[in-house]
């Protein structure tokens, strides 16, 4: 017997998320940018703040964006 799922797990075709991915991009690349620099140099510090930012980026902002926005 399968249960039906809550109303949340829904597929929404239009989501309001409310933050804008522009800032988020950016950092992600600067940070791609950085990683690279890093390698090049052969820098640990410039490569760990690059993989910072990229993980500042894609996880931890847009989480707290969105918890933020919901409660």
């Amino acid at each position: 017997m399968a249960l039906p799922l809550p109303p949340g797990f829904f597929y929404d075709p239009s989501p309001d998320f409310g933050t804008d991915p522009r800032p988020f991009v950016a950092m992600m690349l600067l940070g791609f940018l950085i990683g690279v620099a890093g390698h090049l140099a052969r820098s640990r510090a410039l490569i760990a703040l690059g993989i910072g930012l990229i993980f500042l980026a894609t996880f931890l902002l847009p989480l707290a964006a969105n918890i933020l926005k919901s409660s």
